[in-house]
């Protein structure tokens, strides 16, 4: 090994404990070896780690790091007690990286105040992708995808969206890939699809490349974007907290600059709750309106198509095309009233939130200057636990057989979702079919040709270290305020607009069915609105 520069007495020995017990993975040694207090940094590809607590958190869940080996250590000394150490590693099985470590001796014993890793370059990072191309499939209507260089003839207009790089989820058919619906099992006997599915033919007949295939919770049926199989999903916008899902690797392909659309599903918050959670234009379309024909299902009463986006002129551009660029698509709702008609408010959708949520909803409504009008929902138990019992006899409908001839074949949180999901009886999924009718209507009154305005989820995501059980609490919570847009079968955008403990929250606007774009171009409007008065 190299070594530039000369150690101060007690650092040598200090730092190489510390790669030791790297490589065994004693946590217990590295959290000792780390100044303790706030002001501790660790910083990497993913972000940057604030304190002692937040670090060692990081380290007990990651599981070990790659076998390596110091190739070099370069020593600068910058005070009696301040030391810079830079290592540079050969890893086991290929690629180099870098550490930087600031250590500080305090009462003579020497520890980490600071420190930055370099990990070698992945080929693609496997929790966001499953296929990656360069691109995938070019933009270019109804040959995109034969072929290296195929797309649009000689003479050819270029689409609206050429430029537009897409990450689609892994539910969608792509033409001459599988399915493989966040699951190496399902995907091991998936047939190759013959056919995009419309939604992707869509956006590649409108100019749009399709970048790959991006990470799914395991059949849809998750919020939070953990893969037991691919991992979480990196959170582009607040790398210490997990990213949602279930439209999980699109998001966090947007949302780290790796596309500019993301194709998605929305059934219970599948869109929302991921472009809430990493500051993304993420919307979920009127049920019915967008083919999910090619689209694997999860529960058909209430799966729509979706995007996301960092820019929502990509949105508007996209629901345009999608749905012809119109005010309102089905129903001829007014745009002209819907942009300037008093905002919706239902007391239990604030109360559903966090505290620090509701005061920075309120401060943001009235930065928009628009009035608002007070309306009272169906309790929002009874939304979240109508879809709950529809949706999972669905989900059981459709994949319920195949759960049971793979035993162990799904990650544990998934698994009891779908167990719980078989011991759904006809009487049970009866029942709430009944009630779902009326809930429906009863939404559907309610906000009649209006808006109404909510936080998009309680709060920020949990953090990346949070046990399944606190997960498990926000999903609950979450679905208190998702539904009312699935009950309905209603559109919904969320758009980025608050930011509370470093993390971004949504904003969510549900209107009328139908006026897709015209709840878009509001959301715009009040984005604007509110950023001018803030």
């Amino acid at each position: 090994m190299r070594l530039t520069g000369t150690w101060p007495a007690g650092l040598e020995s200090a730092f190489h404990e510390y790669e030791s017990a790297l490589m065994r993975d004693d946590t217990a040694v590295l959290d000792a070896l780390f100044e303790p207090g706030p002001g501790t940094l660790r910083g990497d590809g993913a972000g940057l780690l604030r304190g002692h607590g937040q670090i060692s958190a990081f380290r007990s869940s990651r599981g070990g790091v790659a076998r390596r080996e110091l190739v070099g250590v370069d020593v600068q000394v910058l005070g009696p007690d301040a030391v810079l150490v830079v290592g540079e590693s050969q890893f086991v099985d290929g690629g180099r990286g870098l550490q930087t470590q600031l250590w500080c001796r305090t009462d003579g014993a020497w520890l980490i105040r600071t420190a930055h890793v370099t990990g070698r370059a992945p080929a693609f990072d496997r929790s966001v992708w499953r296929v990656l191309g360069d691109p995938l499939v070019p933009g270019g209507g109804a040959d995109a995808g034969l072929g290296p260089g195929a797309g649009p003839g000689p003479g050819a207009r270029p689409g609206p969206l050429v430029g537009v790089r897409v990450a689609v989820k892994d539910l969608f058919a792509v033409r001459g890939q599988v399915i493989g619906a966040g699951n190496p099992t399902w995907q091991a006997a998936a047939a190759v699809e013959h056919e995009h599915a419309p939604a992707v033919a869509m956006l590649l007949d409108a100019g749009a490349e399709l970048t790959g295939i991006a990470r799914s919770d395991e059949f849809a049926y998750a919020l939070a974007g953990r893969n037991a199989h691919s991992g979480t999903t990196p959170n582009g916008a607040a790398p210490q907290r997990i990213g949602g899902g279930s439209t999980s690797g699109s998001a966090s392909a947007v949302a780290l600059g790796q596309a500019d659309l993301g194709l998605g599903t929305d059934t219970a918050g599948s869109i929302r709750v991921p472009a809430s959670y990493q500051g993304l234009w993420g919307l979920r379309t009127t049920h019915g309106t967008v083919s999910r024909s090619g689209v694997l299902p999860l529960a058909q009463t209430f799966d729509t198509v979706g995007w996301l986006t960092r820019d929502p002129g990509v949105l508007r551009q996209v629901v345009g095309i999608a749905l012809g660029d119109t005010a309102a698509q089905l129903r001829g709702a007014d745009a002209g009233a819907i942009r300037t008609a008093p905002l919706l408010l239902s007391d239990a959708l604030l109360d559903a939130a966090e505290p620090g949520t509701q005061s920075a909803f309120l401060a943001w409504l009235e930065r928009t200057g628009r009035p608002v009008r007070s309306v009272e929902l169906p309790d929002l138990d009874d939304l979240a636990e109508t879809l709950r019992v529809v949706q999972a006899a669905e989900a059981h409908r459709n994949h319920g057989d195949w759960v049971a001839a793979h035993p162990g074949a799904l990650g544990a949180d998934v698994a009891e979702r779908f167990a719980a999901a078989a011991a759904v009886t006809a009487e049970q999924e009866s029942a709430a079919r009944v009630r779902l009718v009326e809930l429906r209507t009863a939404v559907r009154r309610v906000i009649d040709d209006g808006v109404l305005a909510l936080p998009t989820v309680p709060g920020p995501a949990p953090s990346r270290t949070a046990g399944t059980a606190a997960v498990l609490v926000t999903r609950r919570a979450t679905l208190r305020m998702t539904s009312v847009a699935g009950v309905g079968g209603l559109p919904a955008v969320s758009m980025p607009a608050l930011h509370l403990q470093d993390a971004p929250v949504g904003i969510c606007l549900v209107g009328p069915a139908g006026a897709d774009l015209a709840l878009v171009d509001l959301a715009i409007d009040l984005s604007s609105s509110s950023a001018t008065r803030s």
